[in-house]
């Protein structure tokens, strides 16, 4: 596992921390709450990685 999977799962599990002391998460759904949660905040990382990325291989390709 890689740092950025470790520190997507503490987010994840921070928010879902706080669902729980809402009431808004039960043993019953927490599995299906937590993936969701965790899937959420890894495509969030990813996208803005990606959108920065692109922009990276633009800068590079302009100096080329």
């Amino acid at each position: 596992m890689n740092a950025d999977d470790e520190m997507i799962l503490k987010i994840a599990k921070e928010v879902v921390i706080k669902f729980i002391e809402l009431g808004r998460v039960s043993p019953t759904n927490f599995e299906a709450t937590f993936r969701a949660v965790f899937w959420a905040v890894k495509n969030t990382v990813v996208d803005s990685r990606a959108s920065a990325l692109s922009g990276e291989l633009l800068a590079l390709s302009d100096e080329a």
